[in-house]
């Protein structure tokens, strides 16, 4: 991220930096301060920050200079504001949709985030005895088999196994997976028809622990996605998330 500031600050592991010759706006003089409050472990994910009131006094401004950092702040998913409360630290776990089938480029994106990906395999195989029961297919089909690290502004986050039916997505193992994903790439190819869901708690494996960069007693959260378009599965996808990274949120209405 960039902006009109010569500010460099540090959050959950990530820098950003800003630089220009412009003087800093006093709105922004408060969000480096809050920001640099929660790189220094002043303020924690929970902890009230500092009120419009107490900003005033601090910085010498206006409610409204003080109430548009706190708002950007809290458009960008750093603070929450609770109105009659005040406006604590939101807890930086990514959260995704179980339920909904969401582009992982999108989540991140929408969180004020960037999403970065690092394609460690795309081949053109055969299915043999392991893989092809995942499609359902006689071993000796052309599949194809991805292997991709998804990043949250440098953060790994997500480790994509998927293994997709050949003649269901000519030209996967082509498609450069370092600027769209999997997920945009078969839905436009094979729209969605139906899709299976498996959550469990597992030990991550050692190519999750090398590839997400976690040690093997962090627990971790695996989702299994299966994928039908054209009534024939086509897609076989193992998600894994590092537990302290990551969470899975869902709701729905029940009918009477």
């Amino acid at each position: 991220m960039k902006s009109a500031l010569g500010v460099t600050y540090k959050m959950a592991g990530v820098e950003e930096r800003y630089g220009s010759t412009f003087p800093e706006p006093r709105y922004a003089s408060i969000k480096k301060y809050v920001l640099e409050g929660i790189s220094r472990g002043d303020f924690k994910p929970g902890d009230r920050v500092d009120s419009e009131a107490e900003l005033i006094k601090r910085f010498g401004v206006s409610r409204m200079t003080a109430n548009r950092a706190l708002r950007e702040l809290q458009d960008a998913g750093i603070l929450i504001r609770l109105p009659g409360v005040g406006s604590f630290v939101a807890d930086p776990s990514a959260k995704s949709h179980i339920i909904e089938i969401r582009n992982i480029a999108d989540e991140i994106r929408s969180r004020g985030h960037q999403h970065s990906s690092l394609v460690v395999k795309n081949v053109s195989e055969k299915a043999n005895r392991k893989t092809a029961p995942l499609l359902g297919v006689a071993v000796g089909i052309p599949i194809f088999h991805s292997i991709i690290v998804h990043n949250e502004s440098g953060i790994p986050i997500q480790l994509e196994e998927r293994f997709v039916l050949g003649e269901a997505a000519p030209g996967y193992d082509q498609a450069d997976f370092a600027r769209i994903t999997p997920n945009e790439y078969l839905t436009r190819v094979a729209p969605l028809e139906r899709v299976d869901h498996t959550v469990r708690a597992v030990a991550p494996s050692p190519i999750a622990q090398e590839l997400l960069g976690i040690s093997e007693a962090e627990p971790c959260l695996l989702l299994i996605r299966q994928t039908w378009s054209n009534s024939r599965l086509v897609s076989y996808a193992r998600l894994t998330h590092p537990g302290s990274r990551f969470e899975f949120e869902d709701s729905f209405s029940v009918s009477s």
